[in-house]
């Protein structure tokens, strides 16, 4: 199967509600990694500028995946507009791949 694979970028606005997203994220099997770092933000928004102290959350996922990830992070996000950027993979270990791949396959009930 030749599956595409992304990153996909978001911010929060702290480190607890980081975790429950990236947790979410995980048990609905919507990426195999989250990875979170701390981070400053400036930005204008409505016309001023702002600075906050934000999460950075690096998403690593599949194309197929990245509809229902967008979807999840949008009702699940603080913010009004969150930041919700996909960039493309256009190559990896492929071992790794395919443990991205398989991670986020969907579970077959039986």
């Amino acid at each position: 199967m030749n599956e595409e694979y992304c990153m996909v970028v978001t911010t929060i606005p702290g480190m607890e509600e980081a975790e429950q997203l990236a947790e979410g994220i995980l048990n609905n099997r919507l990426a195999a990694c989250v990875q979170m770092t701390g981070i400053r933000s400036l930005f204008l928004w409505e016309g001023e500028m702002q600075r906050e102290a934000e999460v950075l959350l690096l998403i690593k996922t599949t194309v197929s995946r990245y509809s229902d990830l967008e979807s999840y992070i949008s009702e699940y996000h603080p913010y009004d507009v969150p930041e919700i950027i996909r960039i493309p993979v256009t190559a990896g270990l492929s071992g790794y791949l395919d443990w991205l791949r398989t991670s986020t396959a969907p579970v077959r009930r039986a």
